[in-house]
């Protein structure tokens, strides 16, 4: 699929937008390559594409850097959860980071922006489904922890994100993640993938995440 699959979802993000009367410059698309080698990834990056998505800090030390060398402008976010003794790793290669969602990766991350001088755009995962075996902050605790990260740790805190669950209508995730974000004065919106970004889009994501619609069928993760 790769530059095929690319094309495809620009045109349908395109589209998307054009029917919820927005800019689609206003939407960023994160190719999400967890799983996949560099030599899957590269022609993805010569086909124009420079935001990435990584679901696992050990997975992306072990490709990106060597890709970043030789493809300049990249931007790497990860989406999936962070461990708080990998903050140092995260703050190091990510530029933006999905997945906050507790106070002890709160006080690792505050730390290590502060000694590194470098601060990726942080997003915090809200757990819209209250699902228990699912990372991120329940619905009803999101403006106190937003409040807590900003106020008690120093964080600066762009956006939110949310996975639905899967046997949802992911519309009113989309919804209720939106109205938090307004409440809270944020400006940033990770929400939708490769099934339902077109929705995630009419209801205000900033940045989808979209895997295999562009790469196709992902391989088995190696540990």
């Amino acid at each position: 699929m790769t530059t095929q699959g690319l094309l495809h979802v620009r045109a349908e993000i395109a589209r998307a937008c054009k029917d919820a009367g927005r800019d689609p410059a206003g939407v960023i698309l994160i190719a999400v390559s967890k799983t996949f080698p560099a030599e899957e990834i590269a022609p993805v990056i010569e086909a124009g594409q420079r935001v990435f998505g990584e679901n696992r800090v050990q997975e992306a030390k072990g490709k990106w850097p060597a890709l970043i060398e030789k493809y300049p402008g990249i931007e790497l976010h990860l989406i999936g959860p962070l461990q708080s003794n990998k903050a140092k790793e995260a703050v190091a290669l990510f530029d933006a980071i999905h997945s906050v969602d507790r106070a002890s990766l709160c006080e690792a991350l505050a730390k290590e922006i502060d000694k590194a001088a470098r601060a990726p755009t942080l997003f915090v995962q809200i757990n819209t489904g209250a699902e228990p075996q699912k990372a991120g902050v329940l619905p009803q605790d999101a403006d106190v922890f937003i409040k807590t990260c900003v106020q008690t740790y120093g964080l600066t805190i762009s956006g939110l994100m949310c996975i639905p669950p899967a046997e949802d209508a992911p519309g009113p995730h989309f919804a209720l993640t939106a109205k938090i974000a307004a409440r809270n004065g944020l400006k940033l919106l990770s929400m939708g993938m490769s099934a339902d970004f077109a929705d995630a889009i009419a209801l205000g994501a900033t940045h989808v995440r979209v895997g295999s619609a562009i790469f196709g069928s992902r391989p088995p993760l190696l540990t």
